[in-house]
């Protein structure tokens, strides 16, 4: 369970700066740019927030929708930027922005969901890459040997 939760994926110097700086950016436009906001104005918005359309989503009140994204773009995007616990985070809010692309703005032109897409395409680098030499998960779960895939 340890290694499903903290392995951090590679260890090169190179690859780990780079995840370092994809991490951090994504998880800070993501947090400053769409959660904080999404926290401020929950009482505003969580009447009318939209709910996916797809089941078992569908079911959802606009209070909960609401809440899930929130948890994502403010809880897992703040795991990203510490690099702990970063690939089930990386899956959270890439399932997130799926939703968010493919089903609420769905039938929109692609200049409205090109940004939720983004963030899919960045979480999904992270999820499979890990998050790097320079991250809380590498601290926690130490890998002596290199891995093999």
């Amino acid at each position: 369970m340890k290694k499903f939760l903290f392995d951090c994926g590679t260890r090169d110097q190179t690859a780990s700066i780079g995840l370092l700086v994809l991490r951090v950016s994504t998880g800070l436009m993501m947090l400053l740019g769409h959660g904080v906001d999404k926290l401020k104005g929950f009482g505003a918005m969580s009447e009318k927030f939209p709910v996916p359309s797809f089941f078992p989503l569908k079911y959802m009140s606009p209070q909960i929708s609401l809440m899930a994204t929130i948890g994502a773009e403010v809880v897992a995007a703040s795991l990203l930027v510490l690099g702990l616990a970063t690939r089930p985070a990386a899956f959270v809010l890439a399932f997130t922005m799926v939703v968010a692309a493919f089903d609420i703005h769905g039938a929109d032109p692609f200049g409205k969901k090109e940004l939720a897409l983004m963030y899919l395409v960045a979480a999904t680098v992270i999820l499979l890459a890990g998050a790097g030499k320079f991250s809380l998960d590498a601290r926690i779960f130490k890998d002596g040997k290199r891995r093999r895939w």
